[in-house]
């Protein structure tokens, strides 16, 4: 197997082609940018004009796209993968839809001899350059043994999570409920630290060397007190869509939420004030309530 197809390179899709093609593959894409398609083709990709080439050029095919009405319109689509992938390709779904979603994406794949995985990753833009993302798989075993180099071209943990479309959704769900509020919280801790006139690489020594410290709240701390809002590769309407899924899912199973809720707002306030900012600058939107910023030194 050795032509693979990704559909979205972005953020997160360009590391993922980045990746498959310093493992070897040949690597087909499309993107509805053209400056990703002219990033693609630099770093070696091979360009594609529609869902339909792509899958033809390829074996199989991540979807790394922003919504499920996105992902079914590539994948189902007349022009899409399951149309014209060889019989017993694969679509390895690796975007962040609902779980619902992606039980319909299965249900209408059903009997293509086209294969389905479910598996939405978590690791962000380091983790997608990197190749070291994490993923939560979806599929039968038979099928994620076959596809698995693959797989590893572009992750460091493989976790198999279930068998059925949605299974891995519905573990992203859990796990994005968690990280919104592990943001959230760094945010507002940031913000009383300004206030209280603690410089901000005292807060991340400390942070970074307690049980608090993890890759989410250092990170985040980081490109808080070097001011850096905007196009650091996580965008904020990302993790607001997935919080979205998590509340969503939530209210569909009858399971209070209250601290994703909190986070969601928190959010969704980050959102509204700065549209093209990336997750931390959730962090302004306090801190300009509270009159006070917190740099990596005090006298910035």
């Amino acid at each position: 197997m050795q032509n693979i197809g990704i559909i979205g390179i972005g953020d997160m899709g360009s590391g993922i082609a980045k990746n498959l093609i310093a493992n070897g593959y040949s690597v087909t894409g499309l993107d509805h940018l053209a400056a990703r398609m002219t990033a693609f083709t630099g770093m070696g990709g091979i360009p594609a004009d529609s869902p339909a080439a792509v899958a033809k050029a390829s074996q199989a095919v991540f979807v790394m796209v922003m919504t499920g009405d996105q992902a079914k319109s590539v994948i189902l689509g007349a022009d899409g993968l399951v149309a014209h992938l060889p019989q017993g390709g694969a679509v390895i779904l690796s975007a962040t839809i609902k779980p619902r979603e992606a039980r319909e994406i299965g249900q209408a794949m059903a009997g293509s001899g086209i294969h389905l995985i479910d598996t939405p990753v978590s690791g962000g833009f380091p983790g997608a350059q990197s190749g070291t993302l994490t993923m939560m798989a979806a599929a039968p075993d038979a099928v994620l043994d076959q596809f698995k180099p693959v797989m590893k071209a572009v992750s460091a943990n493989i976790h198999r999570v279930g068998t059925e479309p949605g299974d891995g959704q519905t573990v992203k769900a859990c796990l994005q409920s968690l990280i919104g509020a592990q943001f959230s919280a760094t945010f507002e801790a940031a913000a009383l630290a300004a206030k209280a006139g603690v410089p901000g690489q005292v807060l991340l020594d400390v942070f970074s060397t307690s049980s608090a410290g993890c890759g989410v709240v250092n990170n985040a701390l980081e490109k808080i007190i070097d001011r850096q809002f905007e196009g650091t590769g996580s965008h904020i309407n990302t993790m607001h869509k997935d919080l979205t899924i998590s509340m969503g899912l939530g209210e569909e199973l009858g399971v209070p939420l209250h601290t994703a809720a909190s986070a969601m707002q928190i959010f969704h306030a980050g959102r509204t004030r700065y549209p093209d900012g990336d997750n931390w600058v959730c962090t302004r939107v306090i801190e300009e309530i509270i009159g006070a910023e917190l740099h990596r030194k005090t006298d910035t």
